[in-house]
């Protein structure tokens, strides 16, 4: 059942994707950054309100939202940091370079993690699940080549560096998630309320010193539909990402890369809406990574 609740993050995942890169286009990142996760605390403080409101209902329908101690709150805080710096590199890097170079060096999160999850969880790979993994590190290496096409040279350019650092943050998030899920028994909603509730007052502090002071910077944001819908989406699938770890038997490295069966919404359909270049020759490395992706996904079967 984890499994699945895995791909139905994944689904959100990939819309997530599509809208935030309508969201930054010729924007304000920061500011952008702030309304998306505005935009996904309000969609849970609805659920919170509610469980006030109709706790019976809310325990009925499975959204009670926990009363958690001081220690608790700074666990998340902590997630709260590691992830306002993710995304303040992922959104600057999504701004300067096309979806569909940043989605596929993103799709090596699932390295980052399954190195992790074998020394702090543990969890043992197979044979397949080990060529998984680096087909997906080879087919990101071919991203880079055509990616030099589009004037995109990976070793001089920073915002490369930037979504590189931004993933290797990511995925130890995904990594801390399963101590925060299992070990200190966190359900979702109370993790994400609080999760976003402190990375708001993180972006505050951020905008305070980098947006808020400058008044061209202010007007030179546009607000949009997207910035709205990038909060919801994501909201929505670390609901059913935060879910699958629930599981006791979930695997957080299979997890990781069954979220990035993303990539065919991002790739396929992105390079599409935003008109990228080279999207055919990137259906190559595309294909590694989906192979990768599969051999992971069945390899216990």
């Amino acid at each position: 059942m984890w499994m699945y609740l895995g791909l139905l993050a994944a689904l959100f995942l990939g819309l997530h994707n599509l809208c935030k890169k309508h969201a930054v286009q010729g924007n304000e990142v920061f500011p952008v950054l702030l309304g998306t996760v505005s935009s996904g605390f309000v969609f849970v403080l609805v659920f919170k309100v509610l469980s006030i409101v109709y706790p019976d209902y809310a325990a009925e329908h499975g959204y009670v939202f926990q009363d958690i101690s001081l220690q608790t709150h700074a666990f998340i805080v902590v997630k709260s940091i590691i992830m306002a710096a993710s995304w303040v590199l992922a959104y600057q890097a999504l701004k300067h370079l096309p979806i569909t170079i940043v989605t596929p060096i993103r799709s090596a999160g699932p390295f980052f993690t399954f190195i992790g999850a074998i020394l702090i969880y543990k969890e043992s790979p197979n044979l397949y699940q080990w060529f998984g993994f680096f087909i997906i590190i080879f087919s990101v290496i071919l991203y880079s080549k055509i990616g030099k096409k589009e004037g995109i040279i990976f070793k001089s350019n920073k915002w490369i560096f930037a979504i590189i650092a931004a993933t290797f943050l990511g995925a130890s998030s995904g990594l801390y998630d399963k101590f925060l899920i299992q070990s200190l028994s966190l359900n979702p909603q109370t993790l994400q309320f609080w999760f976003c509730f402190y990375t708001i007052l993180i972006l505050l502090i951020i905008l305070s010193i980098t947006w808020f002071p400058y008044a061209s910077k202010r007007k030179a944001f546009k607000f949009r539909w997207s910035i709205i819908a990038v909060g919801v989406l994501l909201q929505a699938a670390d609901y059913f990402y935060f879910k699958a770890l629930q599981d006791p038997d979930a695997l957080i490295m299979l997890l990781s890369a069954i979220k990035r069966s993303q990539i065919i919404i991002a790739v396929v359909i992105g390079g599409l809406v935003f008109k990228e270049h080279n999207k055919r020759k990137k259906l190559v490395p595309l294909i590694g990574i989906l192979i990768g992706v599969f051999l992971i996904l069945y390899s216990n079967k």
